[in-house]
C-alpha cells in the first residue's frame, strides 16, 4: 500500500467515525435503550469520564459568509467509558440525558469492535438514519406545500 492509499484509507476511516459519532449524537434516548436491552453479551462497563454537562459556546456568521461572532451558549452531556475488553468509547450529545450518552458511549466502544460492529450498525445507525432521512423529507414536503412561485409578467412596452 502506497502512501496516496494510506492517505485514503485514513480518511475514509475518519469519515466512518464522524458518521458513528454523529449518528448516536442525534440518537434519541429510547432507540439506544432499545438497542441495549436487545444486545445479547451486556459489557463490563466502567467509566473513565463523565457523564458530565457544561456549556459551549456556539458561533455563527450572517448570511453564512460575514465575520462570526459569538451567538450563545447550548448546553452538552460528554462521557467517556472503557468496556471490559478494552474498547473506549466517547460522546457528547445536546441536553442534559447523561444516562443517554453513557449508552452512546458504550455503543461507540462497541462500534470499534469487530465482533459487535454490526449489531451498532443494524441496532442504532440505520434506524437513526432512516428516521433523520424520514423527517427530512416530511419537513421538505411541508416546506415546498408553502413554496410561493414569483414571475414577471410584461404587459406591453413602457415607452
Amino acid at each position: 500500500m502506497n502512501s496516496a492509499q494510506r492517505q485514503e484509507a485514513a480518511a475514509q476511516e475518519r469519515r466512518e467515525r464522524k458518521r458513528a459519532a454523529d449518528l448516536l449524537a442525534r440518537a434519541e434516548r429510547d432507540e439506544l435503550d432499545a438497542a441495549w436491552e436487545a444486545l445479547p453479551d451486556k459489557p463490563v462497563v466502567q467509566p473513565v469520564r463523565g457523564p458530565e454537562t457544561g456549556l459551549v459556546m456556539v458561533r455563527g456568521r450572517i448570511g453564512g459568509g460575514g465575520s462570526p461572532f459569538n451567538l450563545g451558549e447550548v448546553t452538552v452531556t460528554r462521557a467517556t467509558v472503557k468496556l471490559g475488553s478494552g474498547a473506549i468509547g466517547h460522546a457528547h450529545a445536546l441536553g442534559t440525558d447523561r444516562d443517554k450518552v453513557r449508552l452512546a458511549a458504550i455503543f461507540d466502544a462497541l462500534w470499534h469492535q469487530p465482533a459487535t460492529k454490526e449489531f451498532v450498525e443494524k441496532a442504532i445507525l440505520l434506524p437513526v438514519t432512516d428516521r433523520i432521512a424520514e423527517y427530512d423529507r416530511k419537513r421538505a414536503e411541508e416546506t415546498a406545500a408553502t413554496r410561493v412561485d414569483f414571475f414577471t409578467m410584461v404587459r406591453g412596452e413602457d415607452k
